[in-house]
C-alpha cells in the first residue's frame, strides 16, 4: 500500500508517493508539466506489485512540494540533484529513472550528470536530444521568427503564469484533452493569444479521464498556481551555460522510450533522432492511438512496456540493481 512522506533536498521539500517493498530495486518516477506523481497513478502499484519499491515526487514547484521563488533554483543542477536526493534518503546506491515530459529531460540529464547513481533510464513522450551549439531560446526565435512558440512565451515571468492560473478547471481540461495529432494542430499564428486559448474546448472529457481525476488536477493547480513548472522553462538558457561538459556526450546506462502514437511532441522530435546519442538502447514503442499523456492514456499498455523494460536491466545478487 502507498505512504506519502516529505523529503529534504537542497532548497525545497518534496512530497513523495511511495510504495513496494522496502529490499526492491528501486525505480523513480518523475512528472513532467503540468503535471504531479499523481500522473503516476496506475504505474505506482503496477510496478509496486512487480516487486520494485516506487518513488513518485510532486516535484519542486508542484503539488505537495514547495516552490522555491527564486527561477534558478530549477535549474538542472537543482532538478537532477532533487533526484539523487531521494536515493539517498531512501538509502538506495542506483534507480532505475522513469520520466514523462519535462520529467523526460531531467531523468535523462541524471543520466549524464549522475550516471553511478542511474541503472537505467526510459523517458516518455520526449525523447533524449543532445545539448545544441548555442543557448536554446536564441535557436527557437532564429526557428520560430514570426510565429508563436509556448516555449518561448513561457519565458517572461507573470505573463503565461497569469493565463494558465485565471481559471485552472479550464487549462487542465484543454491540456488533458487536447494534446493529440488527430485532433488538429494548434495554431503558431502569433495572433496575440495566449497558450490555453490555442487548444480546443472539449465536448466530453476522454474514456482515460475522469471527472474526478481532472478534479484532483484541478484543485492542485488552483491551490499552487503554475510558476513553479513554469521556472523549469526559464532555465533552458542557464541549463545550457551550466553544462558545458555535456556537449557531445552520449547516454551510456540501459535506455528505453515510451511514446503517444499521436503525441504532437513526436512530429517536432521524431524519437529516432536520439538513437545515435544511446549508447545501449534497448529500443523505442510506439502506443498505438495514444497522445502525450501516454501513461495516464493507455496505462496497461505502458505498463507491459515499463517492465519488459526493467526486467532486462542488470541486478546483483541480492535483487538490487548492479
Amino acid at each position: 500500500m502507498a505512504t506519502e512522506r516529505t523529503v529534504e533536498v537542497d532548497g525545497a521539500r518534496l512530497h513523495v508517493v511511495e510504495d513496494g517493498p522496502p529490499d526492491g530495486p528501486v525505480v523513480v518516477l518523475s512528472h513532467g508539466f503540468p503535471e504531479l506523481a499523481y500522473s503516476w497513478r496506475h504505474q505506482i502499484p503496477a510496478l509496486a506489485a512487480a516487486g520494485y519499491r516506487v518513488l513518485a515526487p510532486d516535484q519542486r514547484g508542484y503539488g505537495r512540494s514547495s516552490a522555491p521563488e527564486a527561477v534558478e533554483d530549477y535549474d538542472i543542477a537543482h532538478l537532477t540533484g532533487d533526484l539523487v536526493a531521494l536515493l539517498d534518503a531512501a538509502g538506495a546506491d542506483k534507480a532505475v529513472l522513469v520520466g514523462h515530459d519535462w520529467g523526460s529531460m531531467v531523468v535523462w540529464q541524471t543520466a549524464l550528470l549522475h550516471p553511478e547513481r542511474v541503472a537505467g533510464v526510459c523517458g516518455m513522450s520526449v525523447p533524449f536530444a543532445p545539448r545544441p551549439p548555442a543557448p536554446p531560446t536564441t535557436v527557437w526565435r532564429e526557428a520560430f521568427a514570426g510565429r508563436f512558440f509556448y516555449i518561448l512565451y513561457f519565458q517572461q515571468p507573470g505573463i503565461a503564469d497569469a493565463e494558465l492560473a485565471a481559471d485552472p478547471a479550464r487549462t487542465m481540461r484543454r491540456l488533458l484533452c487536447g494534446t493529440r495529432t488527430d485532433q488538429g494542430a494548434t495554431s503558431s499564428d502569433d495572433d496575440g493569444r495566449g497558450f490555453v486559448d490555442r487548444f480546443p474546448e472539449p465536448d466530453r472529457l476522454p474514456d482515460w479521464l475522469s471527472q474526478e481525476e481532472l478534479d484532483f488536477y484541478t484543485a492542485e493547480f488552483t491551490r499552487t498556481g503554475f510558476t513553479g513548472g513554469l521556472n523549469w522553462y526559464r532555465n533552458f538558457d542557464r541549463n545550457w551555460e551550466l553544462t558545458p561538459q555535456l556537449a557531445g556526450a552520449k547516454v551510456e546506462v540501459p535506455s528505453f522510450f515510451i511514446g503517444g502514437a499521436l503525441d504532437p511532441v513526436l512530429t517536432m522530435a521524431p524519437p529516432e533522432r536520439q538513437d545515435p546519442w544511446l549508447a545501449d538502447h534497448r529500443g523505442s514503442v510506439p502506443v498505438p492511438d495514444a497522445g502525450h499523456w501516454v501513461q495516464q492514456e493507455k496505462p496497461a499498455e505502458v505498463d507491459a512496456a515499463l517492465l519488459g523494460f526493467l526486467g532486462g536491466v542488470d541486478r546483483d545478487g541480492n535483487g538490487r540493481w548492479a
